[in-house]
């Protein structure tokens, strides 16, 4: 008798860094490609590499996460009494389902958000584009537009229609 209590309590244990080890690798599968690839900070070609395969990999892998988490709390709660232990699991599913749902979202449209309505102005009347300021020119049909880069730095992309012909200018 006191064999099987001890063999339930260390299975119990192991469930719980289960659970503690499958948050821990689905938030870093989430959290990862965010840190590494932020908006106007430096980035190296091996953290933009490790990014991207977080990126690809992060919504199977949480999902097999959510179904481990779901199964082992399904068995904790049965076995367990304290309130705190089913609040501490309701928390671990929820940051589950939380980190499984944000491997499916497209994190870099959110910090690199396109301008929704650009304001254009010929070029004789501007009044904040400076003659030294480098700018990314496109040329279609006889029509030419100009978007500097110190505005282009933070959406990194404007949808315009040039010359008759729609384009996505990125920076």
């Amino acid at each position: 008798m006191a064999t099987n209590n001890y063999d339930n309590r260390r299975q119990r244990r192991l469930a719980w860094l289960a659970l503690l080890l499958i948050i821990l690798i689905g938030l870093a599968m989430v959290l990862a490609p965010v840190w590494i690839i932020q908006p106007f900070s430096p980035q190296t070609e091996r953290g933009l590499r490790l990014s991207f395969v977080l990126r690809r990999w992060s919504p199977i892998v949480t999902l097999v996460g959510f179904t481990i988490v779901l199964v082992l709390t399904t068995w904790l709660w049965r076995t367990s009494v304290r309130w705190w232990r089913k609040t501490a699991m309701v928390i671990i599913v929820v940051v589950s389902l939380a980190s499984a749902w944000f491997a499916r979202q497209n994190h870099f449209e959110w910090m690199f958000n396109p301008l929704a309505n650009a304001a254009y102005v010929k070029a004789g009347d501007d009044a904040f584009v400076g003659d030294t300021d480098m700018v990314m020119a496109i040329e279609r049909n006889g029509e030419a537009v100009a978007y500097p880069i110190r505005l282009m730095a933070y959406h990194h992309l404007v949808s315009d229609t040039v010359g008759g012909t729609p384009v996505v200018a990125t920076y």
